[in-house]
């Protein structure tokens, strides 16, 4: 059966009774970057450790496992019809509203490098700010389809998102976790645009949004101190310059196709954070400017393919999966550019992972689930709307 053409109820009577194919070159862009991943976290890693532990391949090992769950994670989630999410969409907002509360409350979040953004429960530590990520998307897809027309026509039906949205960004800085705050706040304002807010209130409190957002920047030290670091970050390159200026030089030694796998010399303890926030650098330095613009590209193809899926779905009458594609495309292609563009030198510092190759557990699992929903937006785009919700749940999900 050919895989565009949706198949009716006097087809089937479940989805899951047909024959059905996910979509293949994105589930094999996503395995590569993942194993692409694994590879320099062992490669740009071992020299931490060999400081810190015993097991060169720590972080390595503490990743492929982080993987494994997030990719058995994926394998159950894409079984999961998307009226379910919609179904509980609030109750998943305000379970992360409670968990982004809990973590500042001394003793129970703990605090790393200065930031308060984890939760310990045994020998897992779970980060609210990568878990309202999913939330937030799952929320603002079902608001955008309940109050279309609302946003449309209603300065109301556009404040009241922005109201919850700037509540998690501002507990967010709370933490403090000023890139996490920006990609949610920038995301939400993504997929409302697409949600048919018109373009003159969009812009408006884009630019709002942006103005306070530098503001932010600019009245906190440490974030002071980064800005000015980034305008110039040869001015100081042995204290506030000295990520952003080795970075540079990694990118200058990588040169058209690299110095080689593992043999990066700024890893050896000239790049911070090499493993994590600087990874792309590494990666840089290793596969060259071949290596680098490849993996552009395959983040441009998953951002490109969330939004066909999105199309295709909106053109179905399914606007819910629409906004969760829109959403889940500009989450993870902002997170992208921010985290690429800041190892470039073209935007300020800032603590954020690229996702599917830094290190981080947290996020890993994450961007599987991510791209897990997303599989399964494209996969019941081969259906109808009344073979995926059961009569049932069609009032629940209006």
């Amino acid at each position: 059966m050919y895989l565009n053409q949706p198949i009716t109820r006097s087809q089937a009577s479940r989805p899951e009774e047909q024959s059905y194919h996910y979509d293949f070159w994105l589930i094999s862009v996503v395995i590569f970057l993942l194993s692409l991943g694994l590879v320099f976290v062992a490669s740009s890693s071992i020299t931490v450790t060999e400081n810190t532990t015993t097991n060169p391949l720590y972080y390595f090992w503490k990743q492929l496992v982080a993987a494994g769950i997030g990719v058995g994670l994926a394998c159950i989630i894409i079984k999961i019809p998307l009226y379910i999410w919609q179904q509980c969409s609030a109750y998943l907002i305000i379970f992360g509203l409670l968990l982004l509360i809990l973590i500042l409350i001394p003793g129970i979040g703990k605090e790393v490098n200065g930031s308060m953004r984890w939760i310990k429960m045994g020998p897992v530590s779970i980060q609210g700010s990568e878990l309202i990520k999913v939330f937030v998307i799952i929320y603002l897809a079902r608001y955008i389809v309940r109050h279309e027309e609302s946003i449309r026509q209603s300065l109301k039906g556009f404040i009241r998102p922005i109201g919850v949205i700037i509540l998690i960004t501002g507990l967010l800085l709370l933490q403090p976790d000023y890139g996490t705050a920006v990609i949610i706040f920038t995301t939400a304002l993504c997929m409302l645009f697409m949600g048919g807010v018109p373009f003159g209130r969009f812009f408006a409190w884009t630019l709002a949004a942006g103005m306070a957002l530098v503001s932010l920047a600019i009245t906190s030290p440490y974030r002071l101190q980064r800005l000015t670091s980034f305008l110039d970050p040869w001015q100081d390159p042995f204290n506030s310059g000295f990520q952003l200026t080795q970075a540079l030089i990694a990118f200058g030694r990588g040169d058209w196709f690299g110095v080689g796998l593992g043999s990066s010399v700024q890893k050896l303890f000239y790049l911070p954070e090499a493993h994590t926030d600087f990874i792309f650098s590494v990666l840089a330095e290793e596969l060259g400017l071949v290596g680098s613009v490849t993996v552009i590209l395959l983040f441009f193809f998953i951002i490109w393919r969330s939004f066909v899926i999105a199309q295709i779905a909106r053109q179905s009458g399914k606007h819910y999966a629409a906004s969760l594609a829109y959403g889940i495309g500009s989450i993870i292609g902002m997170q992208a550019f921010v985290s690429i563009g800041v190892n470039m030198g073209i935007l300020p510092t800032k603590g954020l992972t690229l996702p599917f190759i830094s290190y981080g557990g947290n996020s890993m699992i994450i961007s599987c689930i991510l791209l897990a929903i997303l599989i399964r937006i494209e996969y019941e785009n081969h259906f109808t709307r009344e073979d995926i919700i059961p009569e049932s749940s069609v009032s629940c999900v209006k």
